[in-house]
C-alpha cells in the first residue's frame, strides 16, 4: 500500500520501503517537508 503526504505529495510505498506505514515510529516525519504521519493518507 501507498500513502501520500497531503502537504507535499511524497509518496510512502510500503513495498519499496519495507516498512508498514503503521510500524513507523510516531516520530517519524515526511522526509521532503517534515509533517508527521498524521498528514499522510492512503493512496486511492
Amino acid at each position: 500500500m501507498k500513502y501520500v503526504c497531503t502537504v507535499c505529495g511524497y509518496v510512502y510505498d510500503e513495498a519499496a520501503e519495507g516498512v508498514p506505514f503503521d510500524k513507523l515510529p510516531e516520530d517519524w516525519l515526511c522526509p521532503l517537508c517534515g509533517v508527521g504521519k498524521d498528514m499522510f493518507e492512503p493512496e486511492q
